[in-house]
């Protein structure tokens, strides 16, 4: 009997360092081919695309004009009610936005059609303040994207849709949002799907090279969706291995052992 549970035990051990090592810290890393070169760990990767997202049909544009000098003028502009509900929520930005129609063009007071589509957005404000200048004097335009959302699904911390405040985020950056990759993503299989003029593209990404830094899709687009694939491993239920139960059997059979022990007086 000694042997019995000196055989059980160890199999218990055994099958719990099994299957709590089951994903290789390897499988895990990101940037784990970036060697040092001369003796540093610095080096560097291109990236020379241009940062600066096109506008394209069916983008939102917050644009807010601005007069110190006329605010009759100004009101016109941004609309009825648009001071109040200036920056309140993302509802309202959204509301007061103009929407780029799909031959890519937007319909601005005063102006007209303004066709804005494969414009930056600095060079949308520069366009639509020449053409306004025709009519109104000293106005400044303040142009935001108003629609800059990712999804971010599949191993992450925290799925779901998030809005960017800022003008270029990178992959990284983006996972960050997302409380970054839990312990069964795949780094090597992630896919980005991307709006196109013909639909939709798919690429998959592989955060364990080192060169995803001078990738063209390093940094993300409006509406871009990211797919973090798992590993094997969870596909075959290894993420419910139920290691409280484990645990409770092996410290069951110690104690069973040792009682057994102590009434027979064996070693």
């Amino acid at each position: 009997m000694k042997r019995l549970f000196r055989s059980f035990g160890l199999l218990a051990l055994l099958g719990i360092l099994t299957f709590s090592s089951c994903v290789s810290h390897k499988k895990m890393l990101l940037l784990k081919d970036a060697q040092m070169v001369n003796n540093t760990t610095s080096i560097e990767y291109q990236n020379e695309r241009s940062l600066s997202y096109k506008i394209q049909p069916g983008d939102n544009l917050y644009i807010r004009a601005i007069n110190i000098i006329d605010e009759k003028n100004t009101d016109a502009l941004n609309g009825e009610g648009a001071r109040s509900n200036y920056m309140s929520s993302d509802a309202s930005i959204y509301l007061n936005s103009y929407t780029v129609n799909k031959d890519g063009y937007i319909d601005y007071p005063l102006i007209g059609l303004v066709e804005v589509k494969n414009l930056t957005v600095e060079q949308a404000k520069y366009k639509l303040e020449e053409q306004l200048s025709r009519y109104v004097k000293e106005t400044a335009l303040m142009v935001k994207l108003s629609n800059f959302d990712l999804t971010i699904i599949g191993e992450v911390q925290r799925p779901g849709k998030y809005r960017v405040y800022q003008s270029e985020i990178n992959l990284f950056e983006a996972l960050s949002l997302a409380g970054n990759l839990s312990s069964f993503a795949k780094t090597s299989n992630v896919k980005l799907i991307r709006r196109t003029d013909n639909g939709s593209e798919i690429i998959t990404l592989n955060l364990g090279k080192a060169d995803i830094l001078s990738s063209p899709y390093y940094y993300l687009k409006p509406n871009d969706i990211l797919y973090v694939e798992p590993l094997k491993l969870k596909r075959w239920g290894f993420t419910t291995f139920p290691y409280s139960t484990v645990f409770s059997i092996l410290s069951l059979g110690v104690t069973i052992y040792t009682l057994v022990y102590r009434i027979t007086g064996n070693d």
